[in-house]
């Protein structure tokens, strides 16, 4: 069991949504409100496949991640070597995509994903994560989310294109931003890091910006439902692409096992950024909604974000 402030036991003893279970109907239907013009802005990276184009210079991931594989178990070439087609006049392409997506591409973790000792968030035995999955806390418990987003634009705050490498986002910085983040809310903190994929795939793999402990803790006093960025470990990497907290500071401890908070990484925040910086006189708010694969013992899955403004 942790000891520092925590949401164990909150949602009752088999709770294995977290702080998902703040958002509720009433908190759906207020953060409806959040939409005004009706604009759809997805906050995905594409998914391509390593066998299919040039992955490792075409989409920002992590180094040493096992790519994206897309495979065409039908395609068009099949039906020019004399293949038959489906009926008279008809055919079809069908294909098989394999996404390693922690750490490759847009996902949201699960709460089985990280976790201190003999138990998951909550107290659920460890030993329940096995080699078909997680019976426990596994991201098909998730469903939907419908939330109110807030966005943290920590580099337009600064009046920077990205975040620097070794910068930490901490609650000061955050309260200085949105303060009035809610209940149920879902923060999503751009770093802006992902344009430096495009400069230089050194710069971008020499470490990451990111929130600091401090910063995590902050979101997780107000009690928000899940916390997106654009980096990919909600916290800071260094050029190992590790986390330099040690276990009590470090960010998935902090809100996925303490908390119950779920995390969703990688996101594309640029065209969002633009959007609220160019039409909305200085609002955050948005309708965020996102809805993870229902994998059964999944610690993740792919997720394409939407921002509903």
């Amino acid at each position: 069991m942790v000891s520092e402030p925590n949401n164990w036991g909150r949602f009752g003893p088999d709770d294995q949504r977290g702080t998902l279970n703040l958002i509720r109907g009433e908190t759906v239907l207020r953060a409806l409100g959040a939409a005004t013009t009706g604009q759809v802005v997805s906050l995905s990276m594409p998914i391509r496949g390593a066998t299919s184009s040039a992955a490792p210079t075409g989409v920002p991931h992590l180094r040493g991640r096992p790519l994206p594989q897309h495979f065409m178990s039908v395609d068009g070439g099949d039906y020019a070597a004399g293949a038959r087609a489906v009926g008279p006049g008809l055919r079809m392409a069908d294909d098989a995509l394999i996404v390693t997506h922690h750490g490759t591409t847009t996902h949201m973790d699960a709460l089985c994903h990280m976790w201190s000792g003999e138990e998951l968030y909550n107290g659920h035995p460890a030993a329940r994560v096995r080699s078909y999955g997680a019976t426990r806390c596994g991201i098909e418990t998730v469903g939907g989310v419908v939330a109110r987003g807030v966005l943290f634009d920590v580099p337009r705050h600064l009046g920077l294109d990205h975040l620097p490498v070794d910068f930490r986002v901490d609650g000061a910085l955050l309260e200085e931003i949105a303060p009035d983040v809610r209940p149920g809310d879902v923060a999503v903190v751009r770093t802006g890091w992902p344009l430096t994929w495009e400069r230089s795939r050194e710069e971008y793999w020499s470490g990451q910006p990111g929130l600091s402990a401090d910063g995590g803790r902050w979101l997780a006093a107000r009690d928000v439902a899940m916390v997106a960025s654009d980096n990919a470990a909600i916290g800071g990497l260094n050029s190992r692409q590790l986390a330099d907290e040690g276990l009590a500071d470090d960010l998935h401890m902090i809100l996925l096992w303490r908390h119950g908070i779920h995390l969703a990484e990688m996101l594309w925040l640029e065209e969002l950024a633009e959007v609220i910086h160019a039409g909305m006189a200085g609002r955050t708010e948005f309708v965020f909604v996102a809805a993870p694969l229902k994998i059964e013992g999944g610690t993740g899955s792919p997720i394409n974000p939407l921002a509903i403004l």
